[in-house]
């Protein structure tokens, strides 16, 4: 039978653990709140609690391998710590891993949780078939990582692949990092919306001030369900996050001349809004992408073309992602299992 390992999604408003065995299968998966008013302490029991709870259900199925826990913010893979993260007050500079450790009494690996989005992707969704790959997740903020070989490319001291913050407008909107310009501040959740209200107070967006006015939730999926009934401006907004992520993605091609980069995050539900335009900045910002690309690069989006034949690797795919929100659970599992 085979064995099954942990995965931890800890977000800063859900906290989502899941055990999967070996071959990818989803055990079980269990959703609570993440209880961060209540302190680390309290998350870190609730995590356990639900750990401990998975582990004897499944203990017949095969053995524990370990537990991965994707975090949201810098984390230091040597140590265990948790340098810095901004959903989660409170947890900066902690020992997380030995805590979890020492609650749990069986191996833990600690990673970014973009790391693990991108992982999991690679294992079993768009990238399984490269050994090589790098993702940008697109959420309340834009995250990023990158696979080479089959595992995660951590780089000096575990900060690669913060994409979000790459330069894409030159003394452009201020970003929580001390840059202006960065990605981050045209290509999230929370810049749709902030690009939309700007909008709406210039008086140039009459269809997104109604529904910003009948939605105290007015939302990112607000401004894509305009966008895609026809709304000029609503479509204006995710033209301009496909520039921003098109430049990304320029530099990335020229950079590292992997055969994919996957789409992943909530943001990314909107894909048909704003593909078109990161494909446009491709051939035009991006020689190394002019010169790989595809005959049909939007028809990646399904998978079915995203396939790259082994010991080819002539083509740049860039694709959505296919995991969903489970991407970051399946690579958090799969952690365990490769780092024996």
């Amino acid at each position: 039978m085979p064995n099954f390992a942990i995965g931890v999604d800890l977000g800063g408003t859900n906290l989502r653990i899941a055990a999967v065995d070996e071959q990818g299968c989803l055990l079980e998966k269990v959703t609570l709140g993440t209880r961060v008013t209540l302190g680390r302490e309290r998350v870190i029991s609730d995590m356990c609690e639900a750990i401990r709870h998975l582990s004897a259900k499944y203990h017949d199925r095969g053995t524990l391998l370990g537990t991965g826990i994707g975090v949201p913010g810098i984390i230091d893979i040597q140590t265990g710590m948790v340098r810095e993260s901004p959903n989660l007050p409170g947890w900066s500079d902690s020992p997380v891993r030995a805590e979890i450790e020492k609650k749990l009494g069986t191996r833990v690996i600690l990673e970014n949780d973009a790391n693990s989005a991108a992982f999991g992707e690679k294992w079993l969704g768009a990238a399984r078939d490269v050994a090589d790959m790098a993702m940008l997740t697109l959420g309340t903020g834009v995250g990023g990582g990158i696979v080479l070989g089959g595992r995660i490319w951590h780089g000096m001291n575990g900060m690669a692949g913060e994409f979000g913050h790459i330069t894409v407008e030159p003394e452009g909107q201020l970003c929580g990092c001390g840059n202006r310009g960065c990605a981050e501040q045209y290509a999230s959740a929370t810049a749709v919306v902030r690009m939309a209200r700007e909008a709406i107070a210039n008086g140039e967006a009459p269809g997104l001030a109604r529904a910003a006015n009948s939605d105290a939730e007015f939302s990112a999926k607000a401004v894509y369900n305009l966008a895609i009934q026809g709304d000029e401006e609503a479509r204006r907004i995710f033209r301009r996050v496909g520039r921003a992520l098109g430049i990304v993605l320029a530099t990335l091609v020229n950079t590292l001349n992997l055969p994919m980069y996957v789409v992943g995050g909530g943001v990314s539900s909107a894909w048909e809004a704003f593909s078109p335009t990161i494909f446009e900045e491709l051939r035009s910002r991006c020689m190394v992408y002019a010169a790989t690309a595809p005959a049909d690069p939007l028809g990646a989006e399904t998978g079915a073309s995203a396939k790259v034949e082994p010991g080819t690797g002539r083509k740049t795919i860039i694709t959505r992602a296919l995991l969903g929100s489970d991407a970051g659970l399946y690579g958090a599992a799969r952690l365990p299992m490769v780092n024996s």
